[in-house]
């Protein structure tokens, strides 16, 4: 099943969503964007920098994103990569004080059903 773009997918600024990565390619429909259907029982919509302390969180909590596994086209995450979060994820690491950094113009609209802009603007990444 292919999966097209929803024209009208926002980000959490309301506007037009960007897309988060293409390399390493993310998303739930690996298409780069943090779009979402109600298949995704991940919640996939958070864009995030990753960093090691996050990476080494979620292996804690039993996800590992650091080891490649070709069968769900997913090559491993090292510190600084994007990709598109569960956004109970990002919660659950915003709580324990690991919360990557988040792009907010990449990170889906529907985000702000788990978690206030405030928190998420507090972690936006601030590119060089």
């Amino acid at each position: 099943m292919s999966h097209e773009p929803l024209s009208e997918a926002l980000n959490v600024l309301n506007e037009p969503l960007v897309p988060c990565s293409y390399d390493p390619l993310t998303g739930y429909f690996r298409d780069g964007c943090c779009e979402t259907d109600e298949t995704d029982s991940g919640t996939h919509i958070v864009c995030a920098r990753v960093t090691q302390a996050f990476l080494d969180f979620s292996v804690a909590q039993g996800n590992d994103l650091v080891t490649p596994r070709p069968e769900w086209r997913f090559v491993g995450l090292k510190p600084g990569d994007r990709w598109c979060l569960c956004v109970t994820r990002w919660v659950q690491a915003y709580h324990a004080g690991v919360a990557p950094d988040v792009v907010l113009d990449a990170t889906n609209l529907k985000a702000l059903e788990y978690v206030e802009l405030s928190a998420l603007q507090q972690y936006a990444y601030k590119s060089a």
